[in-house]
Formats: structure tokens, C-alpha cells, sequence
């Protein structure tokens, strides 16, 4: 009978963590199997089995060492394959049974007997369910667990059957789930395998064979890795001037839209005129009737305050007394210079993932009203929304290889300039206004705004200006011919002269984030402080303090006055 020797070295005592011992143990005699085979298992104590096994124990499970980093040396030599799969699954801790179907040292169907193989391997740093795994995938065999008895079956293979799928949960530590779902599935070259999203939690369940497994683990590895982040400082300084100088003696007041009337325009009350003879006119021109051929007695009556006047061929003009009205004299004397000059400097800083844009806004709420017109169903109404005026900037940063940034920046300004009112329809029919017109009043925003794209290095600094408002107004007024006047002509005419002018510059600074740029804070300190205790400025409890009654009010007998 030929004996067959083979020899299993194992680096790691955990692997049989209940028979460790301080020193090296000894090699174990030979075993004889069934009489067909010796076996010879040796222990070497090796440096990192109590690291490792401390680890297992940290994790709080019971995978031994030996699973965690694999036994240093495996060696068979000339060995029947149903004793490596026995030794293999032993230190792997599979109970296991093989399928009758194998049939070694069993006639087949056309009387020939199958032949139980030998094997001769050489392995090293392997676990044992790899080795065995390996093993029995080489020689057309596979291993079948069943969840319900922990008895796992070793059979042959389908060579016609598809490879079996395996479910694999893949924890992500910084990538979205959705960025990830469809680079895992450009790797799977299955159509039964599938890749399922857990955004909750952010995993991926793959569904897949054993090399798509692989293939999706590589890939995982190299893309779920920290975003790197940028630090945006700004540095916002806006310059405006606003200078204005008025000389001279305007006249608008007098000689524009001069109201001129003549008549009786001091009339108060009513008044009657008496004429001799038949006829006569009353107030507003009309003529009287009066007997014919005697003298009658005729009145005319003068609306208050209209002016009226009128002319008649024997007695003359009606009334007797008429009035030249104007609306005045006026003229404004203007001798000045005036100047209003402010800067304005924000520095927002903010920091953002890389590709990421960030939002930064330095605006004034402004108020529009919107005023809704009643109709004979409804009645009209007014709300207030408000617009923001002001700085906005939208920044998105790009880091490159070579620690570039890459930076689109859209700057926006608005201002208000002022309000625009047209007149529509749409309002209420009044006697001053039949028509129903009405005033509709909106406000007028100035806004400037640029677009770029740019390219710098690390920590240095993007200057954006160009925005710049610029608006020159001059108002003239003269008095014809006297304005042109030498010397004296300066006290017929005017000018009113005003410069807004305004200057916008925008310093940008990225700055790519380290990780030693981030330092911990002591929050245990904050969440454990207590309140600060203030002195108290009154106390109600007393009667300087307190509003209420000294005593029980129900009560007027108190023990003060028993």
C-alpha cells in the first residue's frame, strides 16, 4: 500500500485559539487515516497571531485570526482529494457532506469505475473556506450551503448552468448612492445581475456573480473616496460719489403754467343788479323779460367765486368792477455745493465641496406693493412681497490635478433707480373721472451683471471690476432774452448739476482645504457650562416690586388683624 505523507503548516495559534499555549507545541505524530494516508499538522508561533486575534476580539465577533490573515503555508503532497476536503473544511469549521453523485471508487454507467484524483498544492496566506472553495472549483465540484440544517453539501457542477449569484451589501463612506449606482453597473456583464440603492443608509445591495463582486469591490474602492473641499473668501468693496452743485435764480415757479383770470373773482355770496326798462340779463347772460313799454324791476345774480362777467349796451359791464387774478411771483435762489460719498466693504467667507457652487448674497429687502382693484363682486385688496437689492455672487469651484482651480463666477448688482407710474383702465367711473382710469406705480431696479470662467492656483486672488455705474444729470433753467444778458443775465437763468457715480471691485480667494486645516473642538465644555446668573432687577415677591395686593383679598381678616 503506498502511504501518502502530507504536511500543514499554520503560522497563527488563534486558529486553534483553545489550544493555544506559551510555548511552541511539538509536531503532532502521525495520523492514519483509513489506512490510505498519513498526516502530519505542525503549529508555528508567529508574531502577528495574538495582533490579529485581538482585533477578531475588538470587532466583538468570532472570526478567528486565521480568517482575518489567512494561514502562512498549506501543503499537501500526493493526497486523495476527499482528505484535503475533509482537512480543509475542518479548519474552516464547514460541516459538510458529499453528493452520492460524485461516485469515487464507484462504477458509472458504462461500468468503469471513477477514479478518486490526487492532488499536490502549495498555498500560502489563504483561509481555509478559500483554499477549499479554490480546491473544489478546480475539479468541476461546488460547494452548496443550506441555511436551515448548517450542513453544507459538496456536489458537481452543471457545466450547462449559469454561475450563481451572490448578494452583497457595499457600505459607502462619502459617495451619493446615486453618483455610485451607475458606475457599478457599467462593470456587471450579467443580465441577472442587478445593482439595488439604499439611500437611507447609503449602501448598495450588487446582486451579482463572484467576478462582477470583485470587479464592483475594485471599483468602489477607487471612486468612494473624501470630496475634497474649497474655501471661498470674498472681499466686496463698493466706492460711491455722488457730488452736486445749484447756482442761480430759477423762475419756473413764475413764469411756467401761470394761471391768469379775469373777472370778478373776489365775488363772495350773491348779488342783484336792478335795470330800468323792459329787459335785462342775469348772471350767466341770459336776458330777461319784462313788460313792454314800462319799467320793470330785473335782477341778475353772480355765481361765487367763477369770475363771471358780462356786457351790456346800456348800462355797460355787469358787475361794474373787474379783477386781473395770477398765481404770483416766485423764483428760487440756489448758491450750493453738496457731496455724498460712501464706501461699502463685506467680506463673506464660505466653504464648499469641490464642484459644488456656492451662494453668497449681501442684499436689502425692498418692499413692493402690489394693489389689486375691487370690481362689484369682489372687493380689491394689497399685499407686500419683497425684492432683495443688492451684491449676489454664485461661485462653483473645480480643483484639478495639479491643484488648479477652476472657477465660474457670476456676479449680479441691482440698485433701485426708481419708480415708473402709467395710467390704465380699469379703475372706478367718478364724476372727475368717467372714464375709470387709474395710476399704476411700479419700481425700476439698475441691474449689472458678468459671467466668467478662470483658471488660477491655489490661494491667490481673482479681481473682477468693470462694474461701474456711471450717471451725469444737468437741469437748465433761463429766462429768454434776459438770461443772455451780461452780468445780470446770472439772475434769470440756472443750472443744476449732479454726478452719481459708483465702483464695484470683487476680490475672490480659493483656498483648497487640508485635512489638518480642520481642528477639533472641546463641545463637552459648551454642553456642560452652565448659565451665567444674572442679577436680578426686581423681585416680585416683594410689595415695592409687586402689583399685586399684599394679603389675601377673600380674606380681610388676616392674622396681622385678628
Amino acid at each position: 500500500m503506498k502511504t501518502t505523507c502530507y504536511t500543514l503548516l499554520a503560522g497563527l495559534t488563534c486558529v486553534f485559539a483553545t489550544m493555544a499555549q506559551t510555548n511552541p507545541p511539538s509536531a503532532a505524530q502521525p495520523v492514519d487515516t483509513n489506512g490510505t494516508a498519513a498526516a502530519t499538522v505542525a503549529a508555528m508561533p508567529d508574531a502577528g497571531t495574538s495582533a490579529a486575534a485581538a482585533v477578531a476580539a475588538d470587532a466583538g465577533t468570532n472570526t478567528s485570526a486565521e480568517a482575518v490573515v489567512g494561514i502562512p503555508h498549506i501543503r499537501f503532497n500526493d493526497v486523495l482529494i476527499t482528505v484535503a476536503i475533509e482537512n480543509l473544511a475542518r479548519l474552516a469549521g464547514i460541516n459538510y457532506m458529499l453528493d452520492p453523485k460524485i461516485g469515487y471508487g464507484l462504477p458509472d454507467a458504462n461500468g468503469q469505475v471513477k477514479v478518486e484524483p490526487t492532488l499536490s498544492i502549495n498555498w500560502e496566506m489563504i483561509t481555509a473556506e478559500n483554499a477549499l472553495l479554490a480546491l473544489l472549483d478546480n475539479y468541476g465540484l461546488q460547494l452548496i450551503h443550506d441555511k436551515k440544517t448548517g450542513i453544507d453539501r459538496i456536489t458537481l457542477k452543471d457545466p450547462t448552468a449559469p454561475p450563481p449569484l451572490f448578494t452583497k451589501v457595499i457600505q459607502l463612506k462619502y459617495a451619493g448612492v446615486s453618483n455610485m449606482v451607475d458606475a457599478a453597473q457599467s462593470v456587471l456583464t450579467d443580465k441577472r445581475s442587478k445593482v439595488l440603492t439604499d439611500s437611507r443608509s447609503s449602501q448598495l445591495v450588487v446582486v451579482a456573480t463572484d467576478p462582477e463582486q470583485q470587479a464592483v469591490d475594485t471599483l468602489v474602492a477607487q471612486l468612494d473616496k473624501p470630496t475634497r473641499q474649497v474655501l471661498i473668501e470674498t472681499r466686496l468693496i463698493e466706492i460711491s460719489s455722488n457730488p452736486r452743485t445749484q447756482k442761480g435764480v430759477d423762475w419756473t415757479g413764475t413764469l411756467q403754467a401761470q394761471q391768469i383770470t379775469f373777472g370778478n373773482g373776489n365775488s363772495v355770496g350773491t348779488f342783484t343788479t336792478t335795470f330800468p326798462g323792459t329787459g335785462g340779463v342775469n348772471g350767466v347772460g341770459g336776458a330777461t323779460t319784462g313788460s313792454g313799454g314800462s319799467s320793470t324791476l330785473g335782477s341778475v345774480v353772480n355765481n361765487v367765486g367763477n369770475g363771471g362777467f358780462s356786457w351790456n349796451s346800456k348800462s355797460g359791464t355787469t358787475p361794474d368792477i373787474g379783477f386781473l387774478n395770477a398765481s404770483g411771483l416766485s423764483a428760487v435762489l440756489s448758491y450750493l455745493n453738496s457731496s455724498a460719498d460712501a464706501q461699502i466693504m463685506s467680506t463673506p467667507r464660505v466653504v464648499t465641496l469641490d464642484n459644488e457652487m456656492a451662494h453668497l448674497s449681501v442684499t436689502r429687502g425692498y418692499p413692493i406693493f402690489n394693489v389689486s382693484g375691487g370690481s362689484a363682486n369682489s372687493s380689491g385688496g394689497s399685499s407686500v412681497t419683497y425684492s432683495n437689492v443688492g451684491t449676489v455672487i454664485d461661485v462653483t469651484p473645480r480643483i484639478s490635478a495639479n491643484d488648479y482651480i477652476w472657477l465660474k463666477v457670476t456676479p449680479t448688482v441691482s440698485s433701485f433707480f426708481g419708480n415708473f407710474s402709467q395710467t390704465a383702465a380699469g379703475g372706478t367711473s367718478t364724476v372727475g373721472n368717467p372714464q375709470g382710469t387709474q395710476t399704476l406705480t411700479a419700481p425700476i431696479f439698475d441691474i449689472r451683471t458678468l459671467e466668467t470662467q478662470v483658471l488660477i492656483p491655489n490661494s491667490n486672488t481673482l479681481v473682477l471690476g468693470g462694474l461701474v455705474q456711471d450717471n451725469p444729470k444737468g437741469t437748465y433753467t433761463k429766462v429768454p432774452l434776459l438770461g443772455d444778458i451780461p452780468g445780470l443775465g446770472f439772475m434769470f437763468r440756472s443750472e443744476d448739476k449732479e454726478l452719481n457715480k459708483d465702483n464695484l471691485l470683487i476680490f475672490i480667494t480659493p483656498t483648497i482645504v487640508k485635512d489638518n486645516d480642520f481642528q477639533p473642538s472641546n463641545s463637552g465644555e459648551f454642553l456642560n457650562s452652565k448659565p451665567i446668573a444674572l442679577k436680578e432687577t426686581m423681585d416680585p415677591s416683594k410689595g415695592w416690586d409687586s402689583a399685586q395686593r399684599a394679603g389675601d383679598w377673600t380674606d380681610p381678616i388676616t392674622s396681622t388683624t385678628k
